[in-house]
């Protein structure tokens, strides 16, 4: 039988299916006294495209399946003893008598076990997964598909991609093909393999749902393949991939409000997983462009606003001081719409390709301000380390689980829907219930002006105040909620 690619739907598969099948019943129901024959050859005919589309699955599943790893982490933690300093007699015996015997540590040890996936990218070892999956690790072990395992060391991760790289002292491993994931399409059939809840090397079905995904509050740098392949806890770091068995995206996390399938799962382009693992396999670490600009998209309302004939491009909303992007001379309301060439559709797009480069370069861009286009040629620097998540290569969203909060920067849109035109903060998009948050009655569109007496303009300033924070501090929060404006205390659970 010759072999085929099928890059179909279900509804094409069920059209082609009732052809056949029409066909077949035609020749059924007429007077041909080779009726019999027609019906069988229909019949026939149906099956054999049902094999073929069967085949498909079967053949991607088999050659992407052996490059697929179990990844299994254990991390040791201390926990409180809540017995520690008890007497259980109630000092029956004394207390000399109860020390002696009974006196216990108030700090217990205690093993954390996860589980995910990954894919082997290298005959001598080397393995792409997510930096969630080996975060914190004591001890990695991988398990292959021949059930042979291996102690694996991190080679580097990547946090802000939630990529990670990881090594097995191992050699002629089966290599999995990596596909070009910026030639997917939406529609397009896809498997999803990986170690669900323990399971190990289940294959599920979907098709691609989306592409582009940003703003979803997983990662810093954000371009997902959106599935509804089945992804739940312990697909993490496995391999997303087309029917051919190429791999076009790393399973990276899922939408539901229980914590399992809900036909909304994420995965990171093969290429940008890649050009990270370069990175992180030759120098352990990534370097990202830098610009020094906060950037946001361009709507409707404030194409008409600014006079634009389109909403392409992306808006500076601030220039940092002292940075590339300054001493190039990009001005706060420059509509930035190309990028060395290549065309910026919305800040997403530059935020990704300022990454993506190397610091020092030199690079063009292409302007519009005051509705006249023109061309500035900035030399890229370093993204700085500490950098919070609303500077120049940052999405304008950051989810803080310390705080159980969604915060994003405070634009001229939201500013007039919310009353707070004029005024400076970021902005409560969404708050965890049970959270500290919610103990310390923060609410949704709530606007964060001050951490510590400390003042907030942005998404970046407030995660930079934050992370210095440790756990049991009480931060002081300046709010403001309407008209009003009070200090609010919260409590950080990290």
């Amino acid at each position: 039988m010759k072999k085929i690619r099928i890059n179909t739907t279900w509804r094409a598969l069920l059209l082609a299916t009732g052809f056949f099948a029409g066909i077949a019943f035609v020749a059924a129901m007429g007077s041909s006294p080779h009726r019999d024959v027609q019906f069988t050859m229909g019949t026939h005919q149906s099956r054999a495209l049902l094999d073929q589309f069967s085949s498909a699955f079967e053949e991607a599943s088999a050659k992407v399946n052996k490059s697929v790893v179990t990844i299994f982490s254990e991390q040791v933690t201390k926990v409180e003893n809540p017995f520690a300093g008890q007497d259980p007699f109630g000092g029956m015996f004394g207390n000399d008598f109860f020390k002696h015997f009974f006196n216990m540590p108030h700090e217990q040890k205690q093993t954390v076990h996860a589980l995910g996936s990954g894919v082997i990218i290298s005959k001598d070892g080397y393995i792409l997964t997510n930096n969630h999956v080996v975060e914190h690790a004591d001890k990695l072990t991988v398990t292959l598909e021949n059930k042979k395992k291996y102690t694996a060391k991190v080679i580097g991760t990547d946090p802000q991609s939630d990529i990670a790289v990881i090594k097995i002292d191992a050699n002629d491993l089966p290599v999995a093909t990596l596909a070009n994931s910026d030639s997917v399409r939406v529609g397009q059939w896809v498997i999803a393999v990986g170690n669900p809840f323990g399971l190990m090397h289940t294959v599920t079905a979907g098709i691609i749902s989306a592409k582009g995904r940003s703003s979803v509050g997983i990662t810093t740098y954000e371009d997902f393949i959106q599935t509804d392949a089945s992804i739940n806890p312990g697909n993490s770091g496995g391999a997303l991939a087309d029917l051919d068995g190429n791999v076009v995206g790393i399973n990276t996390a899922i939408a539901s409000n229980t914590g399992n399938n809900a036909g909304v799962g994420f995965a990171i382009p093969i290429n940008m997983a890649k050009s990270i693992m370069k990175e992180l396999v030759k120098n352990g670490k990534v370097t990202r462009g830098y610009l020094g600009i906060a950037l946001q998209d361009i709507d409707d309302n404030l194409a008409k606003a600014l006079k634009l004939k389109t909403t392409e491009g992306a808006l500076v909303g601030d220039v940092t001081p002292g940075t590339p992007a300054e001493k190039a001379g990009v001005k706060r309301g420059d509509i930035i719409t190309a990028f060395d060439g290549t065309k910026i559709d919305n800040s997403l797009t530059l935020r990704n390709l300022v990454a993506a480069t190397e610091p020092g370069t030199d690079t063009k861009l292409t302007v519009i301000r005051n509705g006249k286009e023109t061309t500035l040629t900035v030399t890229l620097g370093e993204r700085p380390k500490n950098l919070g998540i609303a500077a120049s290569s940052s999405p304008e969203q950051s989810t803080s689980k310390d705080l159980g909060l969604t915060i994003q920067n405070l634009t001229d849109d939201l500013a007039q829907q919310l009353g707070y035109k004029g005024d400076h903060g970021v902005v409560i998009t969404d708050v965890k219930a049970g959270s500290p948050a919610e103990d310390a009655g923060l609410q949704k569109n709530d606007l964060i002006k001050q951490v510590n007496q400390k003042d907030v303009n942005n998404v970046g300033e407030f995660e930079t105040i934050v992370k210095d924070l440790k756990k049991g501090d009480v931060a002081a929060l300046l709010v403001r909620r309407g008209q009003n404006t009070f200090f609010v205390a919260i409590q950080l659970n990290k």
